[in-house]
């Protein structure tokens, strides 16, 4: 089954109203055919909501469907992953409850990213660490977000630095040569979201996605989720002669980062799939292209055991 033919499911609670044209997820995705190996970790996944009980943030760009911790740990279980890295959503700006909830309740099998503002405090962050927080997110996507100065974001990696936390960067291809330098000075390690963003419709091999690629050269301390194929592609989870294929034109892309940065690289299925417009990918479908950009055991297990549990587990289980 694929993600056009799935069962859509999804509604948003506590006076909410989704954003017109708002796609769904889908309940009862595909089992996979790929096996993920033991102790696999989806290191990119949200919650929302539900908004009756964590209300969305005024300021939000978007308003979603509610997606609850419960469902994303049976997407989790249905998946056969062992834990979650969940990561803080737009719609819930830096009010981080919903995260909280959902990692306190994972019984220690989910980490989170948190946002936070410049004023946090040093007791705030220390709570959210307790929670299982190891580090928090900058969108630099001018649709989702109002882009904080860069002054405060060197504010808030002055505090987290302590912590041992991290920095997740998101940001669009285009907008990379204006941010390189600042991005290059972040001094603690760095994941970029789904590789930049590149434009797939270019050559892998071009000066676009070769400046991408000297980025993760250069900065050792950089890392990069090879995520979200069903955000970069055009050609779509099928191909024209009906048979299934999994987002092949993002392949050369993803496969060279795997290969070359193979201990800096996370991957997770970005369940709830917020903001897309074309189609709402089967989350199975999504864990059977792995092999096609890591294709060998050894590459799948630093992609989805080894670098996720160094970066988010580095105290062990």
């Amino acid at each position: 089954m694929t993600g056009t033919e799935a069962i859509a499911h999804g509604h948003t609670s506590g006076g909410f109203e989704k954003t017109p044209g708002w796609l769904d997820w889908y309940d009862g995705p595909s089992v996979p055919t790929f096996r993920v190996p033991v102790g696999a970790v989806d290191a990119h996944c949200h919650v929302f909501g539900p908004g009756a009980e964590f209300p969305f943030a005024p300021e939000r760009k978007y308003t979603p469907c509610d997606a609850s911790a419960d469902q994303l740990f049976a997407l989790r279980d249905r998946l056969g992953f062992d834990r979650n890295v969940i990561v803080q959503a737009t719609c819930h700006g830096a009010d981080n409850r919903a995260l909280v909830d959902a990692l306190r309740r994972s019984g220690g099998r989910a980490r989170g990213v948190a946002t936070v503002r410049k004023d946090v405090t040093d007791a705030e962050l220390a709570d959210l660490h307790d929670a299982g927080v190891r580090g928090v997110r900058f969108n630099f996507v001018k649709r989702l977000v109002d882009r904080l100065d860069t002054a405060s974001l060197e504010e808030i990696v002055t505090k987290i630095a302590p912590l041992g936390w991290h920095v997740v960067i998101y940001f669009e291809a285009e907008d990379l040569p204006e941010l390189y330098d600042f991005f290059s000075g972040i001094p603690t390690d760095v994941v970029v979201d789904h590789m930049g963003r590149p434009d797939v419709t270019k050559d892998p091999d071009g000066p676009e996605f070769g400046l991408f690629l000297r980025f993760l050269r250069e900065n050792p301390n950089v890392w990069t989720k090879v995520s979200c194929p069903e955000r970069l592609s055009v050609t779509g989870p099928r191909a024209l002669d009906g048979e299934q294929h999994a987002y092949t034109d993002v392949v050369p892309f993803a496969r060279r980062v795997v290969e070359e940065f193979s201990d800096r690289v996370l991957w997770g299925t970005d369940w709830p799939h917020p903001n897309l417009k074309d189609h709402m990918p089967d989350d199975g479908l999504l864990v059977d292209y792995i092999p096609q950009i890591a294709t060998t055991e050894a590459l799948q297990h630093k992609l989805l055991v080894e670098n996720p549990l160094r970066l988010y587990w580095p105290e062990g289980a």
